[in-house]
């Protein structure tokens, strides 16, 4: 007599992989908005979760008592979700994934206020039905599911499964993208190939190479490094050289601030007034062609780019990551010519790890939240307002000896964009993205706020003596905002518009220097450092960096961004495509071919400065380097 067939039972440990490999691969689209453009893509974004989810909850199979079984899949499918949704609330604001050095950045959430809680939506909870469904099954224990321990065999074929899907997943991904871990510096892609999870594996695993990388560094991995640098240096503009020596240096960060704001309407509404008119002040350099080069670290970045002419990590922030590395700052050049060197933030000063960075960048004051008086109605969600913010900073500078520097970052024009009602000068937007619509009043608030900023630097007495720099400091909109930009810009918002967008207002203002221009050089905040040495008519030296002057005649017109990007006169390189600037359309590749194998072995170099902490094997003013506390001749 034949037996009745009956099916299989299914193991908890196949529904929880099956339920996390099901919500990871719709949370690539629903919440990462990853883009497929072929279906050797599509096959390799199914299948990477997968190889890593097999081998972690694999785990489960050698452990015999039922009990510590179940706890084990349900914990390790609670913390997995928990990373989906962490990098889906990061994606949310800063369209990026989220790297180790960031979580080590615990000092900043406390920070963050509005900002995370606005990129946390009710429908998230639907993120953790599969771990409910979990518990549910463990305590009713129907029918369908088995619990009991696995054959020896059984194990054996699992994890050959498992390590033939992760060598499949990576065969795939080479053949997609060759050289894809050593030759990236685009985390999206990272993940799109080899998964969420293996990315952070991959991440862990960059963090302890980058950690080993200082403690065996030498003075001859500069050589390589110097050589470069030296390749790229070029004589100083000498129509502006010296125009504001002896003048106090006030440089203004404009937070989150975008060049297409300037010159433009919202609805028939001016969105910038003041900032505008200074486009055609007799006294004033507008640059409409300058580029923030920020990354994970964004304001800290755009920071650590003006002072340093390095660029930030791509990973993390610099700030946190080589606080205490040997630098050569363009503070410490100030102070070398007798400034009063100040930055000012009325934020904690914690915040970016900024009270020690500061430091070891030479500044000799650091103006946080405890040196203003915050009045009713004067907070915002970061700190104080911009307004009350400028006029107290003033009152401090009026206390400084002369010449001084002082840079000031500005606050109210931050993510996730919140005003007071009586600090709206014009009315929302009106797109699909309250973000957007709210972005363009808190960039009109820091509009009115500079101008009354330059009314109390002339009240004060200190206007006639002082040179005033302001840029943006990286993006205020980011891509996953695109479809509410496009109906802005009435314009499709391609990978090449995306890099356009980039862009951010930069003004040099002298008074009494008749320089007045728009300026459509191509730059980036990388060669703020030498310009604005120049300008005060400071000695460049020998330093390692990788700007130039903005105004020579020599700069070569050449920006990369820290993710790999790159613009030059005619071309744009972006989304993995070379784009012709004049006409925005795709352009054979190898136009930029030569661009992105320097672009890349600059970020190289780069990295091995930051990572092996070089420039402590360098003597600046000598231009030599050092080994073993002696000067030795290139």
């Amino acid at each position: 007599m034949n037996k009745k067939w009956t099916m299989p039972k299914l193991s908890l440990v196949i529904i929880a992989i099956a339920f996390l490999w099901i919500k990871t691969y719709v949370s690539y689209y629903a919440a990462f908005s990853i883009q497929i453009d072929n279906m050797m893509q599509g096959i390799i974004l199914f299948i990477n979760p997968l190889s890593f989810l097999l081998l972690i909850f694999g785990v489960a199979l050698f452990i015999k008592k039922e009990r510590n079984r179940n706890i084990y899949v349900i914990a390790t499918s609670t913390v997995l979700t928990l990373i989906i949704f962490s990098n889906m609330v990061f994606y949310r604001f800063f369209n990026d994934f989220i790297t180790l050095p960031v979580l080590f950045q615990t000092s900043n959430f406390g920070d963050l206020g509005g900002s995370a809680f606005e990129n946390i939506y009710w429908t998230d909870a639907l993120y953790f039905i599969d771990i409910l469904v979990l518990i549910a099954i463990v305590k009713l224990k129907p029918s369908f599911v088995g619990f009991r321990e696995t054959a020896k065999i059984n194990r054996r074929a699992y994890f050959l499964v498992a390590i033939a899907t992760f060598f499949f997943n990576l065969g795939l991904a080479e053949t997609e993208r060759p050289q894809l871990l050593t030759r990236t510096f685009d985390r999206e892609m990272l993940v799109k190939n080899i998964g969420t999870y293996n990315y952070h594996l991959y991440d862990v695993y960059l963090q302890s190479k980058q950690s080993a990388q200082r403690a065996l560094a030498d003075s001859s991995e500069l050589v390589d490094v110097n050589n470069y640098v030296e390749t790229k240096k070029i004589k100083s503009a000498g129509q502006y050289h010296g125009i504001a020596e002896g003048k106090n240096l006030i440089v203004v960060k404009l937070e989150s601030t975008q060049n297409f704001v300037i010159n433009n309407e919202m609805n028939g509404e001016t969105v910038t007034p003041f900032l505008n008119s200074l486009t055609e002040d007799k006294d004033t350099i507008y640059m409409d062609n300058f580029y923030h080069q920020t990354e994970q670290g964004k304001t800290s970045d755009s920071e650590f780019l003006l002072d340093n002419s390095l660029y930030p990590l791509g990973r993390g922030a610099v700030f946190f990551t080589h606080s205490g590395n040997e630098y050569h700052t363009l503070t410490d050049s100030l102070n070398d010519e007798g400034y009063f060197t100040s930055a000012m933030h009325a934020n904690n000063k914690s915040f970016w790890n900024r009270d020690i960075v500061y430091n070891n960048f030479g500044y000799d004051r650091y103006y946080s939240l405890p040196d203003y008086t915050v009045g009713e109605g004067e907070a915002v969600n970061w700190g104080m307002k911009d307004i009350p913010f400028f006029q107290q900073s003033v009152d401090h500078m009026k206390e400084m000896d002369q010449p001084f520097y002082s840079k000031m970052i500005t606050l109210t024009n931050h993510h996730p964009f919140y005003l007071d009602e009586e600090d709206k000068f014009i009315e929302e937007y009106d797109s699909n993205s309250g973000t957007l619509n709210r972005y363009f009043q808190t960039v009109r608030y820091t509009d009115e706020a500079i101008k009354e900023f330059f009314t109390s630097l002339k009240e004060s007495g200190l206007y006639e003596d002082s040179i005033i720099v302001m840029y943006g400091d990286h993006y205020g909109i980011s891509e996953n905002h695109n479809a509410a930009m496009s109906q802005y810009m009435d314009k499709e918002i391609t990978p090449f518009e995306s890099t356009q967008l980039q862009r951010v207002p930069m003004f040099i203002h002298v008074p009494g220097s008749d320089i007045g221009t728009t300026d459509h050089s191509l730059a980036g905040q990388i060669d703020l450092k030498p310009t604005i040495q120049n300008l005060m008519g400071i000695d460049t030296g020998n330093s390692i960096q990788f700007g130039q002057d903005i105004f020579s005649e020599e700069n070569d017109d050449f920006v990369i961004l820290r993710d790999g990007r790159f613009i030059t006169e005619d071309l744009v390189y972006a989304g993995e495509t070379c784009w012709d600037k004049e006409t925005g359309e795709e352009t054979d590749m190898e136009a930029c071919a030569p661009f992105k194998e320097r672009a890349d072995e600059e970020l190289a170099y780069n990295d091995e400065i930051i990572y092996g902490d070089l420039l402590r094997f360098y003597d600046a003013k000598n231009g030599r380097l050092i080994e073993d506390d002696t000067l030795v001749e290139e």
